[in-house]
């Protein structure tokens, strides 16, 4: 079983956002970023630039350390 690549579920935990809000967001669609917040598929750079910005937080909060694989 491969562990998650992102952290975009936990942050928006804590940021107590939805997928559906980040999607308003980002202009995409609520599938794409449940998809990213389940690890099925991974958001380009640009757009985790967009996250970042959108949720306040540094790139490297979204991401998991080599440690954490």
């Amino acid at each position: 079983m491969s562990k998650p690549l992102n952290r975009l579920k936990v942050v928006l935990a804590e940021q107590q956002k939805t997928n559906k809000w980040l999607a308003e967001e980002l202009g995409k669609d609520v599938t794409t970023v449940s998809k990213w917040c389940t690890n099925k598929s991974q958001p380009g750079l640009e757009t985790l630039i967009e996250i970042s910005n959108a949720l306040n937080v540094e790139v490297s909060e979204l991401l998991r350390t080599k440690s954490e694989i």
